[in-house]
């Protein structure tokens, strides 16, 4: 098959779309099909073997607004240039998130012209309104929802303080428009039981509508190691958002470090002066913390492999890549009962210790336990290792992301109907409301 893979964004490191779209677009193209990426900014970095397989990058170039060394710079004005471009500025500077609708335009443009290239398009986690506009122009469409963004909504709503709350709305104001995008695109893609719930209920998808399909790890590249540092604990966050409970994992790191040497390896990219930077700050734990960012894979296996604990402190998961890689490393977990994290760990703590999500004492007691119990940790670290071997390989979820594939093509050529909308017109405008 020849397949448009879209992703509005696509952090090579350490940020899970990234992750996907790289690891995906190999294991499809081994086996046989052929891929083009289509992405947003950050470009992801294509494996070697995709690349050597025929995995082509089509770069979808923004505004670039959020350029991690620039974050929400005015653009120059020979640099607008299209209705996409003033949409995109606009809803910048109303505290909106345009990413997701203005790719989706962008790529509609792109494909509009190139129906001819393809037998399916697979959206990941974008859901804007311009792939509405790629199904009437005659290609089938289906998407990844990894996990709603509604939930980010609710906890970022909640740390919020004062007139932040509105705008904290405002930002995840594009949720509007997902919902009403996953209810029209047929088929659906997701990563966990768990997941798969929570968009039903955050989107109003029915029954028969959306698929789990767990994600994958590299068990050669995410191995165990024989040497471990005494102490180190390490923790994967893409983001630095509530979501990712690290504010109770420093804490957590606080009580520890009074009762034994400790350092945390916290891999991230903080924003000078943010909340987990303010707090490392707060509990003077700044030389027991590293934080890390702009990781490969090689350096990101090598570094849990060196760990003794690794922790995943989420609020919330729709499945939780860390801990899949942590597990395939031997390295033992201590990680929050949240969202689909048990699930993927399992419930029977044969791989991790679960703990409540925002309960640093539960964090501290669990990590502590870990780190004083070598034998725990070598039972905990070999069950993760066969429950990674047993369920998570890239080679498999693609295998089975093909086969949707097939069904999402097969449904297409039988409907008279697909993408027909009389509101696309507005899409634009109605697509930044709120819920």
């Amino acid at each position: 098959m020849r397949v448009a893979l879209l992703s509005y964004r696509s952090k090579p490191h350490c940020g899970g779309q990234g992750v996907y779209v790289r690891h995906l677009s190999r294991e499809l193209a081994l086996l046989g099909h052929q891929v083009e990426v289509f992405s947003g900014q950050p470009y992801p970095d294509l494996d070697d073997k995709a690349v050597a397989a025929g995995v082509t990058l089509t770069k979808v170039p923004s505004l670039d607004l959020y350029n991690d060394e620039n974050p929400f710079r005015t653009p120059w004005p020979w640099e607008i240039k299209s209705w996409i471009d003033v949409l995109e500025v606009l809803t910048m500077w109303t505290a909106g998130f345009p990413e997701p609708l203005t790719f989706s335009l962008r790529a509609a443009r792109l494909l509009k012209h190139r129906t001819d290239d393809f037998d399916v398009v697979h959206d990941n986690q974008c859901l804007g309104y311009g792939l509405l506009q790629i199904e009437r122009d005659g290609l089938p469409v289906l998407a990844t929802i990894h996990h709603p963004i509604t939930r980010d909504r609710e906890l970022a709503v909640k740390a919020a303080k004062g007139w932040r709350k509105i705008t904290a709305r405002r930002w995840h104001g594009f949720l509007a428009m997902q919902g009403r995008v996953a209810r029209r695109i047929p088929r659906l893609l997701t990563v966990s039981r768990s997941s798969e719930v929570d968009i039903r209920k955050a989107f109003g998808i029915p029954e028969g509508r959306l698929t789990t399909i767990p994600l994958g790890v590299d068990t050669e590249q995410f191995r165990p190691s024989t040497e471990r540092v005494p102490g180190r604990i390490v923790c994967i966050a893409s983001a630095d958002a509530p979501l990712k409970g690290v504010s109770y994992l420093l804490e957590a790191v606080a009580k520890l470090r009074a009762e034994r040497p400790v350092e945390l390896k916290l891999v991230s990219k903080l924003v000078p002066g943010g909340p987990s930077d303010t707090r490392i700050d707060e509990l003077s734990i700044r030389d027991s913390v590293e934080v890390v960012s702009g990781l490969d894979d090689d350096e990101l296996a090598a570094l849990l492999a060196s760990a003794e604990v690794a922790c995943v402190p989420s609020l919330y998961e729709g499945f939780s890549l860390p801990a899949v890689e942590a597990m395939s490393c031997g390295t033992p977990l201590v990680a929050t009962r949240a969202g689909a994290i048990p699930e993927v760990v399992g419930e029977a703590q044969e791989a991790a210790i679960l703990v409540p999500p925002m309960d640093s004492g539960a964090l501290a007691t669990a990590l502590g336990s870990l780190l004083e119990d070598s034998e725990l940790r070598d039972r905990l670290g070999a069950g993760g290792r066969a429950r990674v071997e047993e369920r998570y390989s890239w080679t498999a979820v693609a295998a089975k992301t093909a086969q949707n594939y097939q069904q999402a093509i097969d449904d297409f050529a039988k409907s008279d109907s697909f993408g027909q909308s009389d509101s696309f017109g507005q899409s634009a405008t109605l697509g930044q409301g709120g819920n």
